[in-house]
């Protein structure tokens, strides 16, 4: 009888643990630059994440979210050690007037390295990722000058935007999605659309990586042909990345595969199950077409 009853209280116990993990929301943190540099509607970094945000908040098809946004330099790794994926759009680490919420300027380092508070501040995030959180990086956040955040870069994405031998143009791309069984790609077709779109990436031969978009510049200023845009990586310890080149101009927002594609690619880093017809989003309102204008002041 005491036997039977022990078992009954840990069937309960296991049922009752499995509820709450089932019930407790993933944690989408979206590590955003401030508008740094660039003409309005362009790299407004902070206004992208917060249409993504709003779509995993109100999100129909995927479990209800927990959302955290942070501009500027991004919080101690403490501070969202529960977070499921960590989210990147921003300028790169190449600029003293220019800010990457992980690693420093540039031309404040000696090139190679870090001092001891941003080897500490670091590796709280080397060490997040290796428990399992997925990471994106967007846009120009891929570009990486310091030689330690180009090797975090590697270990983390698989690959890298270099300055000289990488591109960015500013043109019509047509956007070929690949390896279509992959789950980011649910839902996703073809489409074209103007965009910077960060390109011809450092991506050394890899198992873990997959291939996701690859780009068709229509002018092809820099005869670079069609090139890997956008990938997918499965790291060894469990943790994932998805990388996407594209994302400058905020209006492309407006457009609902691209919206998507984006989504389903965060979904996927944080270890979501991606919807067979990719994650539903209401087209965002309030956003403007583009328009060219005076540069923004720093």
């Amino acid at each position: 009888m005491i036997k039977r009853i022990i078992i009954i209280i840990a069937t309960l116990a296991l049922t009752s643990s499995l509820a709450f993990a089932q019930s407790t929301p993933k944690h989408i943190v979206f590590l955003s630059g401030p508008k740094d540099h660039g003409m309005i509607g362009r790299h407004d970094y902070e206004a992208d994440l917060r249409v993504l945000k709003d779509a995993f908040d109100n999100a129909s098809n995927v479990p209800k979210v927990k959302t955290s946004i942070f501009v500027g330099k991004a919080p101690p790794a403490q501070e969202i050690a529960d977070a499921d994926v960590i989210v990147i759009e921003s300028s790169s680490d190449r600029d003293a007037n220019e800010v990457h919420p992980l690693f420093p300027p540039d031309p404040s380092t000696n090139h190679h390295g870090y001092d001891d508070a941003t080897k500490a501040f670091l590796q709280g995030y080397d060490d997040l990722l290796k428990k399992g959180a997925g990471i994106v990086i967007l846009h120009y956040a891929n570009w990486a000058e310091n030689w330690a955040a180009r090797q975090y870069y590697l270990s983390w994405t698989g690959g890298l935007w270099v300055q000289i031998g990488s591109k960015n143009p500013v043109d019509q791309w047509t956007m070929q999605p690949v390896n279509t069984t992959h789950p980011v790609l649910n839902g996703i077709k073809q489409w074209t659309y103007r965009d910077e779109v960060f390109s011809r990436f450092l991506l050394p031969e890899d198992y873990r990586r997959t291939n996701l978009i690859m780009a068709t510049p229509q002018q092809d200023v820099n005869h670079m042909g069609t090139q890997v845009a956008s990938w997918a990586y499965q790291r060894d310890e469990g943790g994932r990345a998805f990388v996407f080149g594209g994302v400058d101009f905020h209006d492309n927002m407006l457009i609902d595969v691209y919206r998507r594609f984006i989504l389903n690619g965060i979904w996927w880093a944080a270890h979501g199950k991606v919807p067979n017809e990719g994650i539903d989003s209401q087209t965002p309102k309030g956003i403007e077409p583009y328009k060219e204008q005076p540069p923004t002041k720093r």
